[in-house]
């Protein structure tokens, strides 16, 4: 097995299933760009249906391929600045380390993180150090694979209250065309998916999760079914009867449109379910 997923990777087959090609209840236009000396641009515009409220953002990525060195700024809607620097595969093959921090001119507000990662064959490890003003928390987290077979341990410890808050752990089977997660958070979450496909065309994904003490269980299925190069069909549902629906076509090369749409299907006479439109452009 080659260098196993992330922590927060695992299972990301079904997550996308699930998640890709929808935009319930909002407006959504994207832009990306990329200039001949490699510096990236990325836009994105949103809309709430219901709430009206329009939100924004605006990245700037520049990568030094010789160097190993990515320098992103980010900025969005809420005042928020960003800046990013990634140094990868230079000091030590499969190292990569992260220096992040954000500032909030309207509040005044500071946070830092330093963000660690170490990947080889067989295994894939991460630490990061957060800081900000209710103190600073240590993520730690560890992916090892054999043969197919995923393991994972994440971890939180803040410093502040000198004591572990979060500790999860996932178990996992992963094949090119079939994928087995389950997951234990802070021993009272308790959740899985599974991901298969089928042929070329067609995905799909089922996930279950349920909570210590409470019987209630959540289920969903999903599909994905690429009808042509240009044009996708997504469907999902869960035992609450909301049901999903995505199409997406590419209208020319660099432009893509997505229409979404979320039916309750206990009530659907009685309204208030939620359209979803996506337009993006790449150049």
């Amino acid at each position: 097995m080659a260098v196993p997923p992330t922590y927060v990777d695992l299972g990301k087959s079904a997550k996308d299933v699930f998640t890709k090609g929808y935009g319930f209840g909002l407006i959504k236009l994207d832009l990306k760009t990329k200039s001949e000396n490699g510096l990236e641009f990325t836009s994105t515009g949103s809309a709430n249906t219901e709430t009206s409220k329009v939100a924004g953002s605006l990245e700037t990525k520049y990568k030094w391929e010789e160097h190993g060195l990515t320098f992103t700024e980010k900025w969005n809607t809420d005042n928020t600045l960003g800046t990013e620097i990634t140094l990868e595969d230079q000091m030590a093959k499969g190292l990569k380390l992260t220096f992040d921090s954000s500032f909030s001119p309207n509040t005044g507000k500071k946070s830092g993180k330093i963000k660690t990662g170490y990947k080889r064959d067989h295994i894939n490890l991460g630490c990061d150090v957060d800081y900000d003003i209710n103190g600073t928390a240590i993520h730690g987290a560890a992916v090892v694979g054999y043969e197919g077979w995923l393991a994972g341990y994440q971890m939180t410890f803040e410093a502040g209250r000198n004591r572990i808050t979060q500790s999860n752990f996932a178990v996992g089977y992963k094949t090119e065309e079939f994928q087995l997660h389950t997951n234990v958070n802070d021993g009272t979450e308790f959740g899985g998916s599974i991901y298969q496909k089928v042929n070329d065309q067609l995905e799909t994904a089922v996930n279950l999760a349920w909570t210590a003490g409470n019987s209630n269980t959540r289920f969903g299925i999903a599909a994905k079914y690429q009808i042509d190069a240009d044009a996708a069909f997504s469907a999902k549902v869960n035992n609450s009867s909301l049901v999903g629906l995505g199409y997406t076509q590419t209208l020319k090369p660099g432009i893509k449109l997505t229409l979404s749409a979320l039916l309750d299907g206990k009530n659907i006479n009685a309204g208030g379910h939620k359209l979803g439109l996506g337009l993006e452009f790449q150049a």
